[in-house]
């Protein structure tokens, strides 16, 4: 399968460049841009080689040409019995990678509902730059076979084949976002090749198509109940000044279908949320503005929301916290901003048909007493545009069938399993984080005993290196930082992040340190590689190798290599995503942190080789090479307080501290840049130590009892 992205478009040669002014300049690059879509759309219009489907059953099939609304290509064994349907991810729900970039999975779904096989074609996620081997993740698509589409999707103990398999490890993201991209897609295939037996209309959750706020509005997609104070104060018996003004604007709207969820929440979240209900389940989305909050505060105490429920016919429908989930803010253009925004999960078996009229009530009382009925009710009917008109099936279903395909879905989120999986690794990270907390906050007591904090220090980096490093796999990147950039500009979502505890645990704590110490707090204790380098320079000075010191101009105009490469990997990302993740490969990280040196050669030589320069010169590859720490040091200089504390002579008589510096942060006339030290605390043992510290020396010799500086008289 070949995709064409943006750095496949290389700029045509002008024969003439005086000829580029003007009128001709301008009909010159509408051309280029005319000739680059066409080029984009012949190559987009090329599908993936469903042929890759064979592979997936035992016996001998043929798959045939695509068709229908989602593409998909029937598989029929030689006798011509339908197998199954083979499909693309992209194609038939358009899925998109946690790098926002498109992701690519070939995959069968059987007639009974189950995956045959599946095969990732195309991604450009950064788990490979971050060290998960290609195996890893292959394997764990693959593992999808026999996963049953029709019940929900969330992560579950491996013991259950149904339940899907684990998410790779070190790599959760991703695995969330592949195993939605085959839920989805299966559930799409399978439901638009299948007709319920009980309806002659159901609800199209397969049509993939965007729409702006005014014309979900036009179409009614989206319903408005908008109570003034004046109106709620006579339903609650009592008087307003302003009577005019908004008590409550509220919104409804059933976010099932594609358009209109994809639309409301952006695609990562309403996936993420279907990832979370059964393939018959409901979402209901409602937001509101104004005095009045339909959620309120009783939900957290009661465990059911009380100011709202859904109405259809006879049936009340109790809306759960556990089934809800917060949004931040509509994505659709031109949306209002709301002041509380919340998607439902209405399962199956609770009665609700999304395909028939319901209400919404909303109680304005809130629970308090009042004269008179004070609730509201706010109408809602799908559209037609949303509905397809189906006809019963001739054949029964098979028994069981339609019990397993109502099977509500865990309640439990994706990142509260993964998070309960590593309670442990929490909890060890947690204490570290505490620990190294303590050792800031009382920094002076610490450092005042010299040993103590030697030892403490010492004990500290191999705990970071053995349990971080090696066992947690917990090795920040910059990789992460450019996810987290890219997060921000096509939709953020914390429930992503989330899904790496470790990983979000250490970036908490070091944005919190950033603002209180500045960068150096992760560099020099939390980083397995940083700890790594620094513990062999110290083993290389016990063996008695001799350092090199590096002229301070000299290694002060080497400073700038680490800004550049980062730069230089930020740029790239907004052009290629997948080039900045390889260009990330300066970081040794992966291969001697993640892979522990079990990789080609020519990265092992090269981690190698960093390491090797660290033996003579302490940190080399912090100092100079490291785009992570050059990413963290440019917030670092937020930070709001100066804690290392400095004598007068630092810098003028005494240059102790200077040529003792680990990563050689502090300038000769005694100033500490606070963009390359790393808070290691050496500098402030030695203002502390009697026998080193210059000024202590001289206020020792000051304090001298006079008798004996005399000498006695004779007697």
């Amino acid at each position: 399968m070949t995709y064409l992205n943006a750095a496949m478009a290389q700029p045509c040669l002008i024969p003439d460049m005086r000829m580029a002014a003007g009128k001709i300049e301008t009909i010159a690059l509408q051309g280029l841009r005319a000739v680059a879509a066409l080029l984009l759309s012949i190559c987009g219009a090329q599908a993936a080689d469903l042929g890759i489907a064979t592979k997936f059953f035992s016996e001998p099939v043929t798959v045939e040409r695509p068709e229908g609304a989602p593409p998909a290509a029937i598989v029929r064994a030689a006798d011509g019995r339908v197998l199954g349907y083979a499909f693309s991810s992209l194609d038939v729900s358009g899925s998109v990678g946690y790098a926002g970039r498109p992701l690519d999975i070939v995959a069968a779904v059987t007639s009974e509902g189950t995956i045959a096989g599946a095969e990732i074609v195309a991604h450009e996620e950064p788990i490979l730059v971050i060290g998960i081997p290609r195996d890893a993740l292959a394997a764990y698509v693959a593992n999808f076979r026999g996963f049953d589409v029709r019940a929900g999707a969330t992560l579950k103990p491996a013991d259950e084949l149904a339940r899907g398999p684990h998410a790779v490890a070190g790599a959760t993201i991703t695995s969330t976002v592949i195993r939605d991209a085959i839920v989805r897609s299966a559930r799409s295939v399978l439901r638009s090749r299948s007709n319920a037996p009980d309806r002659t209309t159901r609800l199209d959750r397969e049509t993939l198509r965007r729409s702006n706020w005014q014309s979900l509005l036009a179409e009614g997609a989206v319903q408005r109940r908008l109570v003034s104070r004046g109106e709620a104060a006579k339903m609650l018996g009592t008087q307003d000044s302003e009577p005019e003004k908004p008590f409550i604007d509220l919104w409804l709207a059933l976010a099932t279908p594609p358009p209109i969820g994809e639309s409301l929440l952006g695609q990562r979240t309403y996936e993420s949320e279907l990832g979370k209900i059964g393939p018959e389940d409901d979402l209901v989305l409602i937001g509101a503005t104004g005095l009045y909050s339909f959620k309120g505060t009783e939900w957290r105490q009661a465990g059911a929301f009380t100011r709202i429920e859904l109405v259809q016919g006879s049936r009340t429908i109790r809306l759960k916290p556990s089934d809800h989930t917060a949004i931040e803010s509509l994505h659709a253009a031109g949306a209002p901003e709301l002041r509380e925004v919340a998607v439902f999960r209405i399962p199956q078996s609770s009665g609700f048909d999304s395909t028939k009229p319901f209400r919404l009530d909303l109680d304005l009382s809130a629970g308090a007493a009042r004269s008179g009925p004070a609730v509201i009710s706010l109408e809602y009917r799908i559209p037609e545009r949303y509905l397809i008109a189906t006809a019963p099936p001739s054949v029964a279903p098979p028994a069981g069938k339609t019990a397993a395909t109502a099977a509500p879905a865990s309640t439990q989120t994706l990142w509260q399993d993964i998070w309960w999986a590593r309670r442990y690794e929490i909890g060890v990270l947690g204490a570290m984080l505490s620990v190294l907390a303590a050792i800031l906050i009382f920094q002076d007591t610490v450092t005042a005993h010299g040993v103590f904090y030697y030892r403490l220090r010492t004990g500290y980096m191999l705990l970071t290196l053995v349990f971080l490093g090696f066992i947690a796999n917990a090795q920040l990147s910059v990789v992460n930082v450019l996810t987290f950039i890219h997060a921000l500009l096509s939709g953020f979502r914390w429930e992503l992040f989330l899904l790496d505890p470790l990983v979000f645990m250490l970036w908490s704590f070091v944005a919190l340190s950033i603002l209180f110490w500045g960068r150096g707090v992760f560099c020099g204790w939390l980083c397995p590689f940083g700890t790594l380098q620094e513990l062999t320079n110290q083993l290389a000075r016990r063996l008695g190798i001799k350092q090199i010191e590096i002229p301070f101009g000299l290694h002060e105009r080497l400073w700038m290599i680490k800004y550049v490469v980062f730069l230089g990997i930020l740029a790239i990302s907004l052009r290629s995503i997948l080039g900045a993740f390889q260009l990330a490969e300066v970081e040794p990280f992966k291969t001697a942190i993640t892979m522990k040196f079990m990789r080609e050669w020519p990265f092992g030589l090269y981690a190698g080789l960093l390491l090797l320069a660290g033996l003579f010169i302490e940190r080399f590859y912090c100092r100079y090479l490291c785009p992570l720490g050059a990413a963290l040091a440019i917030p670092a200089r937020m930070r709001m307080f100066e804690w290392l504390k400095r004598y007068r002579e630092c810098g003028a008589e005494c240059h102790v501290c200077a040529r003792r510096c680990t990563v050689q942060a502090i300038h000769p006339l005694g100033q500490i840049n606070p963009n390359e030290c790393i808070y290691c605390l050496k500098c402030q043992a030695n203002y502390f130590d009697n026998d080193i510290c210059l000024h202590l020396k001289k206020r020792a010799a000051r304090r001298q009892p006079l008798a004996q500086a005399t000498p006695p008289r004779n007697s």
